[in-house]
């Protein structure tokens, strides 16, 4: 319980991560269990504060939708919660392209074909899907 709390103090953590960092300690997983259903219970570990936490985060280091959701299934949270947040959240996801697409290549947009499938290739390995890609860069 207390190396549970501990991590948890330091940051969010999703279920799947908290089973993996106490498994290291401790081999009695239906103890495990009980122990995160406990935590869960009393809201000191939240999956769906995690998304949050975890989406701000990245949002916020240029990650797009594409990206963040797999990170998060990586991570085991559920797809519905994934899409509630991913959905409810209001980020407008051309300009946090944009802005990712600024900082790396400067103000100037892409003159020839070679040009736009560099910025395309960054985008796409950012997390921005390819349609929103060439909604920015036409």
């Amino acid at each position: 319980m207390q190396r549970a709390c501990d991590f948890l103090a330091r940051r969010e953590h999703s279920r799947r991560e908290l089973t993996h960092k106490l498994a290291r300690a401790c081999d009695d997983q239906e103890l495990i269990e009980e122990l995160l259903d406990k935590l869960s219970n009393e809201g000191l570990q939240s999956d769906e504060r995690f998304t949050e936490s975890f989406v701000n985060h990245r949002v916020g280091g240029g990650k797009g939708p594409l990206k963040i959701q797999q990170e998060l299934q990586e991570r085991g949270i559920a797809k519905v919660v994934i899409r509630q947040y991913l959905e409810s959240c209001s980020v407008d996801w051309l300009s946090h392209a944009e802005i990712a697409r600024a900082k790396r290549f400067g103000e100037d947009r892409p003159t020839d074909s070679m040009e736009k499938s560099k910025q395309s290739r960054f985008l796409l390995n950012r997390g921005f899907s390819s349609q929103l890609i060439s909604q920015l860069l036409s």
